[in-house]
């Protein structure tokens, strides 16, 4: 005997009810985030390109959303220290942390034992920007170019230091992948931020480095370092009389530093979306446009899923990486 019609149309009903119940306060929850001041961390001292691209993104954010999103730097531990507090912290959308090449592609294969699993506890939102590397280094080297700076780094194995913001730091990671490249020598010097390594950088204290152009071109353009090649395929628009290193025999060579923000794990995916839309907002926004152009910084803004297959591909570039040059946490 079959059964009543009118049952089955009720289930039906019910669960078309449901899912527009569901369906409306998702859609009223991502309308009432934010409802008090967003925490934006940034896992590095100040002075680098991270705090750089998150406080103009930030301050565009503020804008939009009537609410403060404050910038926060939480260095220590390459990033550890930061990501394991954000990992714990109520996921409402109200705590957020930018995310790099180093916290999520490098330290997961670099250290044994980190407390979160980049794959499980954060939620990609969005990419915020691509900075070119830069390397450079001290005018007391003697070297004019990138060629005769390997050609006397191998004839002085050990005998020169480069600094970087940390270990894991984009700056760390493509010094690193230079050195397996070109068979070179030159001791890792691990500074907590980017500003503390200028400072020993500009002094003389150490003799090269890599970061983004934010950081070091107001130094470029005083004189006080030498900018000897950048990471991309191609020359910058910003610096075009520096060859990529790729040019300089090393084909396929490409670094660059990447920047985008998660949130813990278990935010709701319409504040997700939301806060996606918000940064795509932002970087759009003319302060921001202009910034990056002047910085040869690429903006992003595209839909979580697109900035999870992202750092998914650069997790095994990466790990290739740090086992074949044995990038270990100093």
């Amino acid at each position: 005997m079959k059964s009543p019609a009118f049952p089955r149309r009720r289930l039906l009903g019910g669960a078309a009810a449901s899912a527009a119940l569901g369906l409306a306060a998702g859609q009223a929850r991502a309308t009432e985030w934010p409802t008090k001041t967003v925490r934006f961390v940034v896992p590095f001292a100040p002075g680098g390109t991270s705090e750089i691209v998150a406080r103009s993104v930030a301050a565009e954010m503020s804008k939009q959303l009537g609410h403060s999103v404050y910038v926060e730097n939480k260095a220590g531990g390459a990033g550890v220290v930061a990501m394991g507090e954000v990992a714990k912290a109520a996921p409402d959308g109200h705590t957020i942390i930018l995310g790099h090449v180093g916290t999520l592609a490098v330290n997961p294969y670099m250290l044994s034992r980190q407390p979160y699993d980049v794959n499980k506890d954060f939620v990609p939102v969005t990419l915020l920007a691509k900075v070119p590397n830069l390397f450079v280094i001290h005018p007391d080297v003697p070297a004019r170019d990138f060629r005769e700076f390997v050609k006397y780094v191998k004839a002085n194995p050990g005998r020169l230091n480069y600094g970087s913001a940390g270990n894991a730091s984009a700056g760390h990671l493509a010094m690193e992948y230079l050195k397996l490249v070109t068979g070179m020598f030159i001791t890792h010097i691990p500074y907590r931020g980017t500003g503390p390594q200028l400072t020993d950088l500009l002094g003389g204290r150490t003799q090269a480095a890599s970061a983004g152009m934010p950081a070091l071109a107001p130094h470029i353009k005083s004189g006080k370092l030498r900018a000897i090649a950048v990471g991309t395929q191609r020359r910058l628009p910003a610096l075009p009389d520096v060859p990529t290193v790729a040019e300089m025999g090393y084909k396929d060579f490409e670094t660059s530093q990447w920047y985008g923000v998660l949130a813990p794990a278990g935010t709701p995916p319409d504040i997700v979306k939301r806060i996606q839309e918000e940064c795509l907002k932002a970087l759009k926004s003319s302060a921001v446009t202009e910034r990056f152009a002047n910085d040869s910084a690429i903006g992003g803004g595209g839909p979580p899923a697109e900035f999870a297959a992202f750092i998914a591909a650069e997790q095994k570039i990466w790990s290739d990486i740090v086992k074949r040059a044995q990038i270990k946490a100093d």
